[in-house]
């Protein structure tokens, strides 16, 4: 079990995220700050099964893509998730104000852990990536809040 990258995700990930504005600007991608707060909260639903993609990419590439979620190699700047699942435009926003965003944000992250201590060995659909368990689901989500991090100069490296 990828242990630091977990206490990342409880510990440090929101400290980071507070120190975000809806105006700060970021160093790459369309996203604003408001649009990336909600993603990251999307991306959370979807590892708890509450958002349900189904699989966007050919299976025999499966095998390829899980080995980037094993590897050390981080989310390139620009990357985009595959157009027939989030389009090329960020979505619109949903909440109210950045700070309610911010607080979604906490509550699918505390979901996302609740989720799977009830059953450690379940499993959940990443339309990119395929069924992923717990330690799949840290490892990718450490992946993409440390690039979205990044993205807004919240982080510099790994």
């Amino acid at each position: 079990m990828p242990a630091q990258q977990e206490n990342f995700l409880r510990i440090e990930f929101m400290q980071h995220i507070h120190s975000l504005t809806a105006d700060s600007p970021s160093r790459w991608g369309k996203m604003n700050a408001w649009e990336m707060i909600e993603h990251l909260s999307d991306f959370f639903r979807v590892s708890t099964g509450q958002l349900v993609f189904p699989l966007a990419v050919p299976e025999e590439h499966l095998p390829k893509y899980r080995e980037f979620i094993y590897s050390e190699k981080a989310f390139r700047e620009n990357t985009k998730a595959p157009a027939n699942v989030l389009g090329e435009n960020p979505l619109p926003l949903r909440n109210s104000d950045f700070v309610s965003a911010v607080k979604v944000l906490q509550e699918n992250l505390d979901d996302f852990f609740k989720f799977f201590e009830k059953d450690p060995s379940q499993q959940t659909m990443h339309p990119a990536f395929g069924m992923l368990n717990f330690e799949d689901w840290v490892r990718l989500h450490y992946k993409h809040v440390t690039h979205h991090l990044r993205q807004f100069g919240l982080l510099t490296a790994l």
